[in-house]
């Protein structure tokens, strides 16, 4: 660790305030949402965003489909630079594989052109709309 993080680690960090310095969220306000929407776990079981972490907490991030299995290895109370933010935590290895998978999933239904939920354009609505005129 640098010695910037080693010099002001407190006891103890507010989770939504941990995970905006860990940069998982961009804003706090996003990080509570989160929480309370149950995408976050803290020792296995679901968090609250005032409860308090310490070293050695495990915790369970589920972000935008991703799944994240972490322990804290440290404290920050600001946000810094990305290199120095993944020095709070340690991903554990089955973690990083199953993401690994989940990428190269997508990535594969994208090459093969499986659409995913995409909006119909403008020539697909028309055809929605003369298919719905001939039924009435």
């Amino acid at each position: 660790m640098t010695a910037h993080l080693l010099d002001h680690q407190p006891p103890n960090m507010r989770l939504d305030k941990w995970l905006w310095a860990a940069r998982f969220f961009k804003t706090r306000q996003l990080a509570i949402e989160a929480i309370d929407g149950g995408k976050v776990h803290v020792n296995g079981h679901r968090g609250k965003p005032s409860k308090d972490i310490t070293i050695g907490t495990q915790l369970s991030i589920t972000k935008e489909s991703y799944s994240f299995d972490i322990t804290v290895t440290g404290l920050n109370l600001t946000r810094r630079p990305a290199g120095e933010a993944a020095q709070l935590y340690e991903e554990s290895k089955e973690s990083q594989d199953k993401r690994q998978l989940e990428i190269a999933r997508r990535r594969e239904q994208r090459d093969l052109g499986i659409p995913h939920d995409i909006r119909p354009n403008k020539r697909d609505r028309r055809l929605i709309h003369r298919f719905k005129r001939i039924e009435d």
